[in-house]
Order: C-alpha cells, then structure tokens, then sequence
C-alpha cells in the first residue's frame, strides 16, 4: 500500500534457479528488483501483500510464517546481502562481534578456533583484518557492503541473495566480490544476483532475467544476452546501449511510476519498436515478454566487439 491504494510492485515473476547457477536480475532503480527480494525472505514492510509461490525445495517461501523464516531459512537455506547493508548491521557491535556470532551460530566453531574462522570470512569479502574491531558508523559504504557480504557467506547457504552486492566498491573490488560469489555458485549452490551493474552481470551470471515496470520482460543465457545473438526486448537491447564501451546511448524518457503503470505495454512511451498491439501487456513467451521483439537473427552490433571477462 502507498498512500491508501494498493501498488503492484512487482507482477508476475518466474522463474527457476537450480543449484551451481547465477541468476543476474537486472533494470533500472525503482523497477521492483529488490521489492522481490524482499519478498522471498519475508521482510516486506506489514502491510504488504503477496500471491503465488516461491518453492525451495519443499518450503512455500510466500507461505511460511515468521518463526520458520526466522529459525531455519534467513541464513541457513538461504542468506542474503543487503542492499542497505548499515542497516542489517547491528550499531552497538562491532564486526568482529557479528561475525563471530554468525560463525558460532551457523558453523558451530567455537573456542580458539572461533577468531580465525572469522577473520576468515572477513577475507573472503574482502574486508580488511585492520577494520575487524570498528563499529557499522565508522565504516565507509563500501566497507559496509563487504562486511554484509561476508556475514552472508558465512553459513554457505544452498540459495544466496545478493541485492546490489557491489555498491560502493571500486572496479578491482567489485570483480574480487564478484569472483568470491561466482566461487559460491561453482560450488553446488544457487544465486540470485540482483544489479544495476551490467559489467558485474556479464563477469558472472549463467543467465540475465531483466525485469521493467515490475514485470520480467526477458530471460536469456547470459552468452546469449551479453556476446551472441543479444538481448530480443527492445528495453533489454537499450540498457546494453547506453553502457559507455557500446553505443553509450541512454534510453529515451523515464520508466513509469509502478502505481501509475499505463494502459498494455509499460515499455510502449520509450520503445522504438512500439507499433500496432502495444496496448494490450504482453506475456513472457519463449524468453521474451514483447509484441514486437528483435528476431534472432545476428548478433547485436554492439555486442561484436563485447567479450566476458
């Protein structure tokens, strides 16, 4: 709810995730990317409302109520770094502290054992030993993201959520958070990496979901999407042009507010492609949620001279 009426923040999402794959969710802020986040590890605000499922596994995630989510999902089947990470931080504790209590609690180390295994995860997010003793407020926003991130690594949980994992970090940064996450994955277990960093996406993700206006407008195979035949939505094929080593050519006008979404195709104001039949939505068929899609033809032009890190 905003304002006394209802927001459909985001609308008709699916897809699948199986274990040893990056999912890289991608769009433009505002678009509902974290909102289903949210949603999938209960932390919508109260009065927030949610249909359809979510399975891991055998557990409804939509479904499961407070205690089970708080007991033996958030951390143990499936952890989370934040898009806000100071304030899933607790203040008063350093992060040492935390990290001790996270390791204790979800490896079972204790003892002498418990401050090297710390300083441990420290470092596979990169967080300097030298910070270890420092509370949230004396860290910068890129020292708080890797401290999140390293709190989220810890229990090498089967399904990982990482909303904007590289904010704040420099480009050497992002591609060793990157790498630590891609670790992750090629060890068995799941991720759903959501960014704005489309350079992040392409170091790392198996396949792209691109979400507009609250709805997944387009999933591809990451080689597909970044290097092959390039993306089939024009909204898709315009974020890949407005990065600066391609056309660097940003999308005309400005998304719609989700409460205010017009009539059909949401993209339809903005879209070079639009035509005939944009007024009713269209439904994702074959990958791609589009009236009037890009063939697949030939590779994108300006996807010829892009190669993956």
């Amino acid at each position: 709810m905003r304002g006394g009426r209802e927001v459909a923040a985001v609308t008709e999402a699916s897809f699948r995730l199986g274990p040893g794959e990056c999912l890289a969710l991608v769009g433009e802020s505002g678009c509902g990317k974290s909102v289903l986040a949210s949603a999938l590890l209960g932390l919508l605000p109260g009065n927030a409302r949610t249909e359809g499922s979510a399975l891991l596994g055998d557990l409804d995630l939509l479904a499961a109520d407070e205690r089970t989510l708080a007991r033996t999902v958030r951390g143990r089947r499936v952890g989370l770094v934040p898009q806000s990470p100071a304030a899933h931080l607790t203040p008063v504790r350093t992060v040492r502290s935390q990290l001790e209590e996270t390791v204790r609690e979800l490896t079972g180390v204790r003892g002498r054992a418990l401050r090297p295994a710390a300083e441990a995860a420290a470092g596979r997010a990169a967080f300097p030993a030298g910070h270890l003793d420092r509370y949230p407020h004396q860290l910068s926003g890129g020292l708080a993201q890797r401290a999140a991130t390293a709190l989220a690594l810890v229990g090498d949980a089967p399904l990982l959520l990482a909303d904007e994992p590289t904010t704040g970090l420099d480009r050497d940064l992002v591609d060793r958070t990157v790498d630590e996450l891609r670790r992750h994955v090629d060890a068995g277990r799941a991720l759903l990496m959501i960014t704005h960093d489309l350079a992040a996406a392409h170091r790392i993700a198996d396949r792209v979901a691109v979400m507009y206006a609250g709805r997944i407008v387009e999933v591809a195979d990451a080689a597909a999407f970044f290097g092959g035949p390039g993306p089939r939505h024009p909204y898709a094929r315009g974020l890949l042009d407005a990065l600066p080593e391609r056309a660097f050519t940003p999308i005309p006008g400005m998304p719609p507010e989700l409460g205010d979404l017009p009539e059909g195709c949401a993209f339809a104001a903005r879209c070079p492609r639009a035509a005939a039949g944009c007024q009713a939505v269209p439904r994702l068929v074959d990958g791609v949620a589009c009236h009037h899609p890009h063939p697949h033809l030939q590779p994108h032009p300006s996807a010829r001279e892009a190669s993956r890190a």
